[in-house]
């Protein structure tokens, strides 16, 4: 990516606030049984009734562009919840279709996977995505050959760097910009009856949020943020997000930059100076 100094208008660092909208489709596409699981669907269905209107409002409020990776199955559940999306000017990237984790299917579900979601997104009028990203961040080669033979122009699945970076796989490769455990609020707020889970407190993810971009910033480099609007949008953890929202914007050099920019920002510098992976 480019070096210090080398964001749009003359910002020194760079944030994009990414969500994983996957709605009931994060349940469906455990198992079957959960078609049956009335309760845990419903929270899934919580994020796009009342997670999504306070997150865009939040982001509103404060002129931010975010990136919303969709599963197929939840837009074409809730259409409305996708014009909403797109009239706010969001990007929508790729989130597979029924939330399967490509680890766990065969070669043709994962084609299937990329696909059907392609196909909703046409027949939605949702602008062909240019990025994607893997259930449960788990990136399969099979996977990864689609991508690139689909012409994605990022994905956002991987850990192998802290900054937009390119990730090879053989000959092929695809520019990624990398994710981190620490950098979503699932670990500290999901919650499966059946595996157990956490219901941390809400000021450790500030905390911790503001460390990372501080960290970023001193840096003068790229930070991602993980989010799922059926936890974050809880009224009281949606707080803590504005709070690190606020703490950014105060630097007074933060540009806040959906996915697709930022690809787009990075793809130039990052191809001149590849260097095959040993």
């Amino acid at each position: 990516m480019p070096g210090p100094h080398s964001f749009p208008d003359g910002n020194t660092s760079a944030v994009s606030l990414t969500f994983d909208v996957d709605a009931e489709a994060g349940w469906l596409g455990e198992g079957p049984e959960y078609a049956r699981r009335l309760t845990i669907l419903s929270e899934g269905r919580y994020g796009v009734t009342r997670g999504i209107p306070r997150i865009l409002e939040l982001l509103a409020r404060h002129a931010i562009p975010a990136t919303f990776f969709v599963p197929g199955h939840t837009a074409e559940q809730h259409p409305a919840m996708v014009e909403a999306l797109l009239e706010a000017g969001h990007e929508i990237a790729h989130h597979g279709y029924l939330h399967l984790r490509s680890d766990k299917v065969s070669p043709v579900a994962q084609a299937e996977e990329i696909e059907r979601g392609l196909e909703v997104f046409e027949r939605l009028g949702v602008p062909a995505p240019r990025g994607y990203r893997s259930t449960s961040w788990e990136l399969t080669p099979e996977t990864f050959e689609l991508l690139v033979q689909h012409g994605f122009a990022y994905d956002s699945s991987c850990m192998g760097d802290d900054r937009p970076y390119l990730e090879r796989w053989e000959d092929l490769e695809i520019l990624e910009i990398p994710v981190h455990w620490s950098l979503d609020d699932w670990p500290r707020f999901g919650w499966n009856i059946d595996g157990g889970g956490n219901v941390a407190d809400p000021e450790e993810l500030r905390r911790t949020w503001i460390a990372e971009f501080d960290s970023a910033r001193a840096e003068q480099r790229h930070t991602s943020f993980t989010m799922h609007p059926e936890v974050i949008g809880r009224p009281y953890r949606l707080a803590q997000l504005e709070r690190v929202i606020e703490h950014m914007a105060n630097t007074g050099d933060v540009w806040f930059a959906r996915m697709d920019t930022v690809a787009e920002h990075a793809a130039p510098s990052l191809r001149e100076s590849a260097v095959p992976t040993p």
